[in-house]
């Protein structure tokens, strides 16, 4: 199974509402040249504990944003697969997993709650003409007959599920399926001065939510939960080397570093790249705080220079680590990438 009509929402935001209530949700009104719909965010839990996992990362970059930005106005269903703009918590490396912090949905004071961090953002993309806003989750809609119930446009119209949507149990298993996770991406394009100069830099700004109950190990091809989440990366992949100088093939190297105070063998572990093709680590034993360099033959994972993503994998093919790199970041020759 999976959630019905997953895709991807573009357009401008008009309005909003704070979530409250017994399943309370952020609202935001958006609009693209012709049509109106409500973005609903879970701001609150329903299983225990109630509040959510977000991650909000100001200055979001990854190399899916180069297509991200071609995209229409309006709805986009998208394919549940990789290598096109489709999002995926674990596979994707959209964000460090520890970079997510548990926070209520709505408390006494300023910038504290999600409501609040969520506010913040849309408010500034309301105020702001060139302002886009780009939400992935599960449409629903249009309704002919029924008026939207928060805006009041016809027909009711929109897009919910805008969190991660795998590893879950019990009565929302059925929605698990990988690539079809939802976020909410913000983009203020650069301001040009009257000379020609950049007056203010272009800011991407990314929401990831997840509830506390789904788990971080989940199959491959179900979503469905494998095990249950366990400790935070005691390997880190902490450099790249993705644009040797001269010819790539067989120059690549990728440096992890054991954080843990206990000595690691990673003798059948594996780096795989963008396209899941892995290339497998050999006799590399790091002590507590050491490092190791892999170096990539060619004939498995390639780090191209157009953006990727990197990811460690330990025995069991379990994603340990990983991260992603840009275009930009690739662009100096014989330069190795620090994470």
């Amino acid at each position: 199974m999976a959630i019905p009509n997953y895709g991807l929402l573009k357009g401008k935001a008009i309005d909003s509402r704070a979530g409250s209530g017994s399943s309370p949700h952020y609202q935001v009104h958006l609009v693209d040249d012709t049509t109106d719909y409500r973005i609903a965010i879970n701001v609150k839990s329903k299983l225990a504990p109630s509040e959510l996992l977000f991650c909000l990362d100001e200055h979001f970059s990854h190399p899916l944003l180069a297509e991200l930005v071609r995209q229409p106005f309006g709805f986009t269903r998208l394919a549940s697969n990789p290598g096109g703009v489709a999002l995926d918590y674990i596979r994707g490396n959209l964000f460090d997993r520890s970079a997510m912090r548990p926070i209520a949905c709505s408390i006494p004071g300023p910038d504290n709650d999600l409501n609040d961090k969520i506010d913040a953002w849309i408010r500034r993309a309301i105020g702001d003409e060139q302002a886009e806003v780009y939400a992935f989750g599960a449409r629903w809609g249009p309704e002919e007959q029924k008026k939207d119930r928060y805006f009041g446009f016809l027909p009711g119209n929109g897009i919910h599920d805008i969190h991660m949507n795998q590893g879950s149990s019990g009565r929302f298993a059925g929605d698990n399926g990988v690539w079809q996770d939802g976020a909410l991406l913000l983009h203020f394009p650069a301001i040009p001065g009257e000379d020609g100069s950049q007056q203010w830099p272009g800011q991407w700004v990314a929401l990831f939510l997840a509830f506390q109950s789904q788990c971080w190990h989940t199959d491959d091809a179900t979503g469905q939960c494998i095990e249950a989440a366990g400790e935070l990366a005691a390997v880190r992949i902490v450099g790249a080397l993705v644009n040797p100088a001269g010819h790539d093939s067989g120059q690549e190297t990728v440096t992890l570093l054991n954080a843990s105070p206990e000595t690691m063998d990673l003798d059948g572990w594996a780096i795989a790249d963008a396209g899941k093709r892995r290339s497998p680590i050999r006799g590399l034993v790091l002590g507590p705080g050491a490092t190791g360099v892999v170096h990539l033959d060619g004939s498995g994972a390639l780090l191209g220079n157009r953006g990727g993503i990197i990811t460690l994998l330990d025995r069991a093919g379990i994603k340990r680590h990983g991260v992603s790199y840009t275009r930009e970041q690739a662009a100096r020759s014989g330069w190795t990438i620090v994470f």
